[in-house]
């Protein structure tokens, strides 16, 4: 995966200079910041891998605040870590994955740092008292431990999140993407198929005889033949055939065939 990330982030942002720092064991998301501390320097933005976010970030030019971070106030947030606030909106205390719902103000996963390196000092000070969970090190447990230093930190609502934690959610967002980005199927071989919008098909991709979408995206180098899918994501170089496919998510260069399902699996799988 590392590999490919690199390969895409050169491909497609050639003017970006990227460092890639690898968190051989997991330790939490302080551990993994704290392992890229040489590059970390000034003003930062932290957005965890698992949220998209629509929103105008221009407000950070002159923000005069420590920290700035992004929430939404969402039905159940015992999925997620929360902010408390006093009465002028500033952070009082975050808290991670709360047992009630009585603050619903959720933390997408997504902050500013007016200075990158009181956050790795903050780390610092998490790991010698040993603050962790599990073995693991939580961020909102280094931002609890800048609070009680001082520091200032406020939230901004963010507009559109779109959450990829959990297969139903990833699913989810996918079919809000496809709404802004489908192509029904334009540019790929498409022999005897119809194509319920919104899907995204890789122009390199081949489908014969099938019934593709609503919500789907095909990969590059696909082929499918007499398939229904619906809901579905199928990564690169995956071949299937005779088989209805929904609520799944696919791995890259997977093979299925002849079967009824709802499927998540990694890469180089084979269900026959």
């Amino acid at each position: 995966m590392g590999e490919q990330i690199k390969a895409y982030m050169t491909e497609k942002h050639p003017d970006k200079k990227v460092h890639y720092v690898v968190q051989q064991v997991m330790r939490g998301q302080s551990d993994a910041l704290y392992l890229a501390r040489e590059h970390l320097h000034g003003k930062m933005l932290m957005a965890f891998s698992d949220t998209l976010l629509e929103t105008d970030l221009s407000f950070l030019r002159d923000d005069p605040s420590d920290g700035v971070a992004l929430v939404q106030p969402v039905p159940d947030p015992r999925r997620f870590g929360v902010a408390s606030l006093d009465a002028s909106g500033r952070v009082t205390r975050y808290v991670e994955k709360p047992s009630d719902t009585s603050n619903n103000l959720a933390v997408v996963g997504f902050y500013y740092f007016r200075k990158a390196e009181e956050l790795m000092r903050a780390i610092e000070e998490q790991v010698r008292r040993d603050t962790a969970l599990k073995g693991e090190y939580y961020l909102t447990d280094a931002l609890n431990i800048m609070l009680e230093w001082g520091a200032v930190m406020r939230v901004e609502q963010v507009g559109t999140w779109l959450d990829a934690g959990t297969v139903q959610a990833v699913l989810e967002t996918n079919a809000f993407l496809l709404k802004k980005h489908g192509n029904d199927g334009k540019g790929a071989f498409l022999d005897g198929v119809k194509i319920i919008p919104p899907v995204y098909i890789h122009p390199t991709a081949s489908i014969k005889s099938s019934v593709i979408g609503p919500n789907v995206v095909v990969d590059a180098h696909c082929q499918l033949e007499d398939v229904i899918v619906r809901n579905a994501i199928i990564e690169e170089y995956s071949h299937l055939s005779r088989m209805l496919l929904t609520d799944s998510l696919i791995g890259r260069r997977t093979t299925l065939a002849g079967s009824c399902s709802s499927l998540v699996i990694g890469d180089d799988s084979s269900v026959r």
